[in-house]
Formats: C-alpha cells, sequence, structure tokens
C-alpha cells in the first residue's frame, strides 16, 4: 500500500514509470528529486529491464501486481538509430505494439487513475506542411524509413481513444522535440545528433583533432532538456487531462541549426580545434518544426533551461561520468 503523510491524510500517488533509466526517466527522477509536491504527495518507482520483460503479458501483470501504480507514466520502446531502424522494421513494429499493449491494458485491469504515454516526432506525416501540430498525427504515412517504429507509436493515440469511449480510462500521451541531457546514449554511430556530436567532440579535443560535423550543419531542429521535459510529464500527469496528445517543445522561434548546435558543443567542452563539416555527407532532413502553442495556452508560465545551459550540465555529466555513461 502506498504511504500517508499523516494519520488522515489522503495515500500518495505511486507513479510507476517504464524505461524509467533512460534519458527521460533520469530527467523525471531529477526534476522530482527537488519537487515539493513529489516529496509531499507522490511516491516514484523508476522500471529498467531488471523489474521483468513488458513485451511479455505476465510479466507486466507481474510488475503492476507488485507496486500497485495509480499513475504511470510510459517511457519504455525499443528504440534505435536510422540503420536500426531501416533494417528492422518488423521487430520495431511488434516489440513496441506488445509493450504498448501490455502496458495500456494493465493499466485498464489495475485501474490505475492515469497513463501518460511518450511519443516521437517522428510519427508525423512525412509529406506535411510546418509547423505540425497535434491534429496532424494521422494525415498521412510516416517516413519510410522508421514507419515501423512510428506506427507503433501511433496506436498509442488510437488507443488512447478506444480506451476512453469504452472503459472512460485517463490515457493521454506527449510528444517530445529532440531530447537532450544527462544520461543520454552517446553513441557515435548510433545515437542522436548531440549526444553523438558531444562523445565526438570529448574525442577530437583527447586526440588534439578536429572536430567532424556530418553534413552542411544547415538543419534545424527544436532541442528540450530532459529535465525540462521531465516537468512537463510530471505537468501532464497532474494537470492535463485531455486524451489528445499534447506538443512538449520549445517555440518555433528556438530552433537551432545542426552547425550552431555544434559550436555551442564545443564551447560548452573547451574545445579549441576547428569544427570541420563534411559536406559530401548527407543533411536529412532540413527541418521538423513543431508547434506548441497548446503548451504555451496551458501551462504558459513554464521555462525552458536555455539551450547552452543545458549543454554545458550535459557536456560536463558527460565528461564526469565517461567510463560508465552509454556510449
Amino acid at each position: 500500500m502506498a504511504e500517508t503523510s499523516g494519520t488522515d491524510a489522503a495515500p500518495k500517488k505511486v507513479v510507476m514509470v517504464t524505461g524509467g533509466t533512460g534519458l527521460v526517466g533520469c530527467g523525471i527522477k531529477e526534476f522530482v528529486e527537488s519537487d515539493a509536491e513529489a516529496k509531499e504527495k507522490e511516491e516514484y518507482i523508476f522500471l529498467s529491464s531488471k523489474d521483468g520483460d513488458i513485451r511479455n503479458m505476465e510479466e507486466t501483470k507481474l510488475i503492476f501486481e507488485k507496486y500497485k501504480p495509480t499513475h504511470v507514466i510510459h517511457l519504455a520502446a525499443r528504440v534505435g538509430g536510422l540503420f536500426s531502424n531501416l533494417k528492422y522494421k518488423v521487430e520495431f513494429f511488434r516489440e513496441n505494439i506488445l509493450i504498448n499493449d501490455n502496458v495500456m491494458e494493465c493499466c485498464r485491469i489495475y485501474k490505475v487513475e492515469k497513463l501518460v504515454s511518450c511519443l516521437s516526432t517522428c510519427i508525423f506525416p512525412d509529406k506535411t506542411t510546418y509547423p505540425i501540430d497535434e491534429t496532424m498525427v494521422h494525415n498521412g504515412p510516416p517516413h519510410v524509413s522508421n514507419e515501423g517504429y512510428a506506427y507503433a507509436k501511433r496506436m498509442i493515440d488510437v488507443l488512447n481513444r478506444c480506451y476512453k469511449e469504452e472503459y472512460g480510462c485517463n490515457f493521454t500521451s506527449v510528444i517530445p522535440t529532440n531530447i537532450y541531457g544527462k544520461g543520454d546514449n552517446f553513441s557515435i554511430d548510433n545515437g542522436h545528433v548531440l549526444p553523438g556530436l558531444i562523445h565526438k567532440c570529448y574525442k577530437a579535443k583527447q586526440a588534439g583533432e578536429d572536430l567532424h560535423v556530418w553534413g552542411t550543419g544547415s538543419p534545424l531542429r527544436q532541442f528540450i532538456y530532459n529535465v525540462d521535459l521531465g516537468a512537463l510529464m510530471i505537468w501532464t500527469m497532474r494537470n492535463y487531462h485531455e486524451v489528445d496528445p499534447i506538443i512538449l517543445s520549445v517555440g518555433e522561434e528556438d530552433e537551432v541549426s545542426i552547425a550552431d548546435a555544434a559550436k555551442m558543443i564545443a564551447s560548452a567542452m573547451d574545445f579549441e580545434g576547428n569544427v570541420v563539416f563534411d559536406t559530401d555527407k548527407s543533411d536529412g532532413q532540413f527541418k521538423k518544426t513543431a508547434c506548441n502553442d497548446l503548451l504555451k495556452q496551458k501551462n504558459p508560465d513554464f521555462k525552458f533551461t536555455p539551450m547552452k545551459e543545458g549543454l554545458k550540465q550535459a557536456c560536463e555529466w558527460f565528461c564526469e561520468n565517461y567510463e560508465t555513461a552509454r556510449k
């Protein structure tokens, strides 16, 4: 049973976070450790793969029976880089469908009060207009490179509505833009752009070499610091009660080029070499601009961490934890 904070106090919410040891889970954990409401009214359980295989329904039920969550933040997924998504489309679809189906059905079976699932901007149509917003998720097929993963994620939004209509479940989802921060996967080959550049900059500095950035550096992206995303996911759990997804992102005006991001990283790492753009490499999609008007309407006072500050913290964390960081 959940603890109480006094004789007549209401029981604490028991918030179970699937995939709780990844980048977003680390952001949530850092936020709630300093948040007064979380300390007083909530108990957090951060699951890892060691707690059970949530691709398996029986193991998922055992987890729910053990922890008895009142609220679930669902982050767990099979994820990978571009080449992995291209090669294993069936596995990305099937494993994520199993994970999502098991978690959502257990939330219904065990009467979880609120489920917040994490989606991705890759679920949006490949051919679209910008900025993209929450109403455009199903307006066309996603990019063919990650269609297995993207369609599995889209089904969360579909099932949120189905569960609400049939069972009255309070399920919703969030769509973050590009996430970075402490606890990331800093793989140069399979990680995302910022952690990969942080690792490359670290190695270039150690070797006294130039920092090589793939492409021209011109593509634009919106980046959100993982602790900011953690705070916004907890806000969503507490205060956002619509079934429709909500985009969690900095504004369109805060888009930065990959070139500027690389230079911020070089500055944060005190890197004194040259930043070289390998223009024979592909740039990928030029922009994926997302609209955060709904977030600004619902949570107008939220202040995002400036990107230079967030990158400085991420770079310092990586250098201090180089031996044990995922890379």
